[in-house]
């Protein structure tokens, strides 16, 4: 596969790992930037710096250990030990997530397509099954058509924005929160993330034929989630205070472009959420297969089962709880990252050359050997 082709599956399967429900409805970004008024843009910044620099080094870590899952990576960051613990409760955290994810969904066909709640959660489990079921190539693929198409509608966004009477409120927008506040934010969203989405970069960047092509897929991917996130920021504020009503934030914004350009963005949300529920479940069969060697499918629903169960607590209920507390414990996780100057050669964080790994197509383990390369379209 050509160099180039590679470099953007990564930017698009990164973008689409963190583009999730929070995101793409825009309740992240209310909660965690916009609720600050004008720090906002520049603790965007610093969140983009963040994810240009240890998304890319998380994937450098993975590549240059062949590690199997993000379990590897724990272990090479707490040790042997502790870092077995700490994966434990790292998978606890990523399925809660997931339900997060699911709700979300849900949330998307009530709101905007006026459908069921609970038909709305099967319609997203069947889906997710299919495409779970067929591995890393599946969810590249389907990021590298759903990402670029996200960029470009959000951009469209951007200029509705600009052209609004009251578009200079973004840059005079008020805040009542501490500088302290402020600034750690960015660093909570961005430790958060960045935690979460290890379950998909690490396999990435493990699969990747060189670093070259990690660096520069890293990069890329990085400043275009800041895009994303300052396109966001700019369309919520606007319509600040009362857009802080709606579950689905950005999808009442898109009611403004007409009837058609709001359901082809409505369905956008939804695919972003897709794309990273999809990823995530993905991550978390790998660690679980890795740790129990139970048959995949089985695990797959499993989790999905937990997370319908859990996703009848509710969107936004789960987002304003959940997230500022996984935060906290990501933070650690993200300190232990930076400090992190490469991987050291043991055999207690390093798996042989050629060690199982629990690839998802087809459904059972394969051979895998540090000389391998990414899946073929």
């Amino acid at each position: 596969m050509k160099k180039s082709v590679l470099v953007m599956q990564i930017a698009f399967t990164y973008i689409g790992t963190v583009v999730g429900a929070g995101f793409a409805t825009g309740q992240e970004i209310l909660q965690f930037f916009t609720a600050y008024g004008w720090w906002a843009p520049f603790t965007i910044l610093l969140t983009t710096a963040l994810f240009i620099w240890l998304g890319t080094k998380l994937m450098l870590l993975s590549h240059d250990i062949k590690a199997r899952s993000y379990e590897d990576i724990n272990r090479m960051l707490f040790g042997d030990r502790v870092g077995g613990i700490i994966s434990l409760f790292t998978m606890a955290i990523i399925i809660c997530v997931n339900s997060v994810m699911l709700a979300g969904a849900g949330s998307v066909f009530v709101e905007h397509l006026h459908m069921n709640y609970q038909i709305g959660l099967l319609i997203t489990l069947l889906g997710s099954y299919w495409f779970v079921s067929r591995g890393m190539d599946a969810i590249l693929k389907l990021n590298s058509i759903v990402a670029p198409t996200m960029l470009t509608f959000t951009l469209f966004i951007i200029i509705h924005t600009l052209q609004m009477p009251n578009a200079s409120q973004v840059l005079a927008l008020n805040t009542d929160k501490s500088f302290y506040a402020a600034w750690s934010a960015p660093l909570l969203y961005g430790a958060f993330n960045l935690a979460m989405a290890q379950a998909v970069l690490v396999p990435l960047g493990a699969s990747m034929p060189n670093k070259r092509v990690i660096q520069l897929g890293g990069i890329i991917g990085g400043v275009l989630i800041g895009v994303l996130l300052l396109a966001g920021h700019f369309a919520l504020a606007v319509h600040m205070p009362g857009i802080t009503q709606f579950d689905i934030p950005m999808g009442h914004i898109a009611t403004g472009l007409g009837v058609f350009i709001q359901l082809i963005y409505v369905m956008l949300i939804f695919s972003e959420i897709f794309t990273t529920y999809i990823a995530d479940v993905y991550g978390i069969t790998l660690q679980l297969q890795q740790r129990t060697g139970i048959h995949q499918k089985l695990i797959i629903l499993m989790i999905m089962l937990f997370c319908y169960l859990f996703s009848q607590f509710g969107f936004k209920p789960l987002v304003s709880f959940l997230y500022p507390l996984f935060g906290l414990f990501s933070l650690v996780w993200l300190y232990l990252l930076i400090r992190s100057s490469g991987p050291p050669l043991n055999d207690n964080n390093r798996p042989p050359s050629n060690a199982a790994y629990p690839t998802m197509m087809p459904l059972q383990p394969v051979s895998r050997k540090s000389n391998s390369t990414p899946p073929k379209s």
